[in-house]
């Protein structure tokens, strides 16, 4: 089976639950399964380091799980309109995998969860692509023919699945959410298998 990896930072579980939901998407598809990572949070104050594999969700990532993916689904929280510095970090650290081209021509989808409705998803969901593009990835958004976009009153953008956290981070993903993110996931995974053969 090939894999896509979900690779997220998520600090409230609302972006994790969105790439739960993104892997189910992914599932979905004959042949492919999703592969979830997550990134260690980073210190504002000195280098720190986190055990290898965190008390609790997914494994920490790593260069190998990128190298070895048929496709990326990339998914942050919103700060200030940009991915969250831990996923910044940990992308960052990639410069080997540029140079040696290993994600040049797979494609890649991103993902977001913020508190406010217009708290800058899109935004953020654009910062994710940069270093994407920077990779020589083939990005992927949501298109409209996935009617919840045009009805959503929550998250869901044709950049890539969104969600409406609340500003104490509560909410749940509303079913139109879930849909935009199994819908995600599912495109992913459909572009990734055509390459793969």
């Amino acid at each position: 089976m090939a894999e896509i990896l979900v690779l997220y930072y998520s600090h409230y579980g609302a972006t994790a639950a969105m790439a739960q939901q993104i892997a189910r998407g992914i599932g979905e598809i004959d042949g492919m399964q999703a592969r979830l990572r997550t990134v260690a949070p980073v210190s504002t104050v000195c280098e720190a380091t986190e055990d290898s594999i965190p008390e609790q969700g997914a494994p920490y990532a790593s260069h190998d799980d990128l190298r070895e993916c048929a496709g990326l689904a990339l998914g942050s929280p919103t700060r200030f309109g940009n991915m969250a510095a831990p996923l910044k970090y940990f992308i960052d650290s990639t410069s080997a995998l540029w140079l040696g081209a290993d994600l040049a021509g797979k494609p890649a989808a991103v993902f977001t969860s913020t508190a406010s409705l217009h708290g800058g998803q899109e935004t953020t969901l654009l910062s994710m692509m940069l270093p994407l593009l920077h990779h020589g990835m083939l990005l992927l958004g949501i298109p409209y023919s996935e009617t919840d976009l045009l009805h959503t009153d929550t998250g869901g953008t044709p950049y890539g699945a969104s969600h409406l956290a609340g500003t104490d981070s509560d909410k749940a993903l509303s079913p139109i959410e879930q849909r935009l993110c199994r819908a995600l996931g599912r495109r992913l995974a459909e572009t990734a298998r055509k390459q793969v053969g």
